[in-house]
């Protein structure tokens, strides 16, 4: 199982920019790695993902356009890059790995979680 722990969480203000690291403990090659979020008294849901094969990305509707997810092969990491953040992108940030190697948006589909990292953005 993979070690994962995020970092760059914080207080932003609506329109503002905030930068997620993940740092893995190794090298997750053919594997999907995402990023999810969870707000009080809301499930868990996804926000963004990589296929390790072919760098392929994919998103919710609700942060296309202002995110990015990307990866740093030689520090083992996944970078979530929010753009434009709203109010409702206010949440708790979990890095996740050990997905299938098909992609997918479940939480239930991945096998290592870092601890969170909170992101509030105030109106």
């Amino acid at each position: 199982q993979v070690q994962l722990k995020e970092s760059g969480g914080g207080l932003v203000q609506a329109g503002g920019s905030l930068r997620l690291s993940c740092a893995a403990s190794e090298r997750t090659l053919s594997n999907t790695m995402g990023w999810f979020r969870q707000a009080p008294g809301k499930e868990r849901e996804f926000v963004a993902g990589m296929r390790w094969i072919g760098y392929i990305t994919f998103y919710a509707d609700s942060v296309k356009g202002r995110f990015t997810i990307s990866r740093d092969n030689a520090k083992n990491t996944v970078t979530l890059q929010m753009n434009s953040l709203r109010p409702e992108d206010t949440a708790v940030y979990y890095c996740a790995g050990d997905g299938p190697a098909y992609g997918s948006r479940h939480p239930s589909d991945f096998g290592s979680w870092g601890q969170g990292t909170q992101v509030t953005v105030s109106s």
